[in-house]
């Protein structure tokens, strides 16, 4: 493999190593989660999700799933979008942005508790479904790359 790719400087894999070199025989599939990454975060399309809301989702997920170092790398993602000062929101926008809180943790905290009726919560508070769309891709993303990180730090032996 060329180039580390985020899931492997956050799992604190050592170019060389034998892990290195057990992950390089699955390079096409850390070549694609890194591209998912970008995908996911910092699309050309980002919809009704700004490229700084789907930073600070990130974020806020990594955090639920107590991953500090992804935290941190969504945190300066969301930094570098310089959407972080706080603006005032509309009544209908607060509203917007509560449901897709309350869905996102949901989405991380018990996604199996997801139903039809959280759907329609969303679209009742002004998301598209498009949107609603993107925020599940993030979610499962997000969740996937805790996964990954936390199995490749058992195997490396550190947590």
């Amino acid at each position: 493999m060329s180039s580390t790719t985020l899931i492997e400087q956050l799992a604190g894999i050592e170019p060389g190593s034998a892990l290195a070199q057990a992950l390089s025989t699955r390079a096409e599939v850390m070549r694609l989660s890194q591209a998912s990454h970008d995908a996911v975060i910092i699309p050309r399309e980002p919809g009704g999700l700004s490229h700084g809301l789907r930073a600070a989702l990130a974020a806020r997920m990594a955090r639920q799933n107590a991953d500090p170092a992804l935290a941190a790398h969504y945190e300066a993602c969301l930094a570098r979008t310089g959407e972080v000062e706080a603006v005032p929101l509309s009544e209908p926008e607060r509203r917007r942005v509560v449901a897709i809180l309350r869905h996102a943790d949901m989405l991380t905290l018990s996604p199996r508790d997801a139903t039809r009726a959280d759907i329609e919560a969303l679209k009742t508070a002004g998301v598209e479904e498009a949107d609603i769309v993107r925020l599940a891709e993030l979610a499962a993303f997000v969740n996937y790359q805790v996964r990954v990180l936390a199995g490749l730090k058992v195997l490396r032996g550190s947590r």
